[in-house]
């Protein structure tokens, strides 16, 4: 039974990084073992967003025609809130 290697998936949605992506990455210290970090010293290491004040946008799950998704994301990055913004003028139409 031979076995063949899959090709490795690429997705649009998160591609590899770059060197600025990398540069931009949170660095430990050298020679910082991430086991051996308490999580107060964590927290002060990485960057964390605030909680919201007032949630803007509900998430849901939807099924859309590959149609729709492929329109959208033909588009670029900012493929949902594309969507979102498409939807949002037809609620303002019907009200």
């Amino acid at each position: 039974m031979s076995r063949k290697a899959k090709p490795p998936a690429f997705d649009s949605d998160n591609p590899e990084w770059t060197r600025a992506d990398f540069a931009a990455a949170t660095r430990f210290p050298s020679g910082t073992r991430l086991k051996d970090m308490k999580p107060s010293e964590l927290d002060r290491l990485i960057r964390k967003r605030g909680p919201q004040k007032a949630p803007t946008k509900v998430p849901v799950s939807i099924r859309l025609s590959p149609e729709v998704v492929k329109h959208f994301k033909a588009k670029g990055p900012g493929w949902q809130a594309r969507i979102d913004d498409a939807l949002r003028k037809i609620v303002k139409k019907a009200g």
